[in-house]
This record gives structure tokens, sequence and C-alpha cells, in this order.
């Protein structure tokens, strides 16, 4: 099963390398992707990488590359290196039209590149404390940012479920949209502000649903993550 036809991509956000790998064969049947955050990257690296792949999954490799346009290519080009390659890595979209062009051009098709937008853990009034226009609402960075990186051959956005919609209206039906913020009906909230339930995400345009704690918190994570499949088939 890949994310074509399954889009739940479980977050392995831990430094643990037994408990991701616990984690990774508990939801392997259950599951189209597997996220690689930067928690567990610093920590095992290139091994650690190639023991999550080492489970057939597609990788979400989750480092979120912001800096100077030549540092951020540079670190895409050594990326490429992996093998297998991840199915998706990303950048920030706020690095700026140059960087996210290098970013394309160091990647070239390799991998799906994606932008992060507007984090799920910002609302309107984190935007305005962090020096953005205090003239536009959260959805609206979110969108400008999406025309952004599609402007620079950018693949699609990570993004919250919140932003959906009006992505959606200015990028189109075929830009890709990673959708973290997932929180099954009745989850605690933790540190994410704009949250949405899977289903609604799914229905508001979402092609993957990032999904950690609501998972990996679980007392048994294949079972959390098939009863979160089967609302999306209702």
């Amino acid at each position: 099963m890949t994310y074509i036809d399954n889009p739940i991509c479980v977050a392995i956000d831990t430094p643990d390398l037994k408990r991701a790998e616990k984690l990774a064969d508990s939801v392997k049947n259950h599951v189209g992707m597997l996220k690689v955050g930067m928690e567990f990257f610093y920590a095992h690296g290139m091994p650690g990488y190639k023991a999550m792949a080492a489970y057939g999954i597609p990788l979400f490799l989750d480092l979120k590359l912001h800096d100077i346009p030549h540092t951020v290519a540079a670190g895409l080009s050594s990326l490429m290196q992996l093998e297998p390659k991840p199915a998706i890595i990303d950048v920030h979209a706020t690095g700026g039209p140059a960087m996210l062009a290098s970013a394309a051009k160091a990647v070239n098709g390799r991998a799906k590149l994606i932008a992060v937008t507007i984090l799920t853990s910002l609302d309107d009034n984190d935007l305005s404390a962090s020096g953005f226009d205090n003239s536009k609402n959260t959805g609206e960075h979110a969108a400008s940012l999406a025309l952004l990186a599609k402007a620079n051959n950018i693949d699609g956005v990570v993004c919250s479920p919140h932003d959906l919609v009006g992505i959606r209206k200015v990028c189109g039906d075929d830009f890709l949209t990673i959708v973290p913020g997932i929180r099954p009906q009745g989850s605690d909230t933790q540190d994410q502000k704009r949250i949405a339930t899977p289903r609604a995400a799914m229905d508001a345009g979402a092609d993957i649903l990032v999904i950690g704690r609501a998972i990996t918190g679980a007392n048994d994570p294949a079972r959390a993550t098939q009863e979160i499949l089967d609302t999306l088939k209702s």
C-alpha cells in the first residue's frame, strides 16, 4: 500500500530508535507513509533513515530546510544521496523565491519537494508578533506562500487543514497538500492551534494526513490507525 491509496502518514518523531522501529513495525500494514522528522533524524542520521526505509513504506523526510539558497541546495543535494530516496522532502516557503528555485533545481524531480507554509501551532496573533502583515489573516498568508512555492517549481505544500480551501482555490487540484494538525474527534489538541478531524481535512482537499501522537501515543497504534482509516471510508 502506498500513499496514493492510503493518505495516512505516521509521524516518527522520537529520538529512540527501538521505539521508532516498534512503531513502524506496528503500523506498516495500515499506513501509506512514514514521516521521519528532525527529532529522529538528528539523533540517528542516515543509518536511522535506512532503518525506517527497511519497512518498505514511502518516507517523508521532514527536515524543513530554511537557509540561504546555496546552503539549502547543497543540503538537499546531500540528502538526495540517500537510498532509497525519500518520497517527499520539505523546505520552508518563507525562505523566498531564490531559495525555493534553488531547492527545486537541487532535487530535480528525484523526490516530491514540498514547502511548509504556516505552522499549525501559529495563529493570527502569533504571525503578527512575528512581523507578518497583520492586515492579512493566517489563511491568506498560507495561500500567498503556496502560490510562491508553485511559481518556483515546488510540488506542493505543508499546510493547516484550515488553509486547504484557500490553497486549493489559488493553486488547483493537482498541487500536493500535506496536512498536519490532524486530531480524531475527542483527542487532545496538545500544542496545535489549527486542527481538524481526518474526515474534515480530507473533505477540504488534503492529499496526505500527517498524524503523530493520536497514533504513536495510543496503546495499540495499529488499531488506532485502522480506526482513523475507517472514518475516511464512511
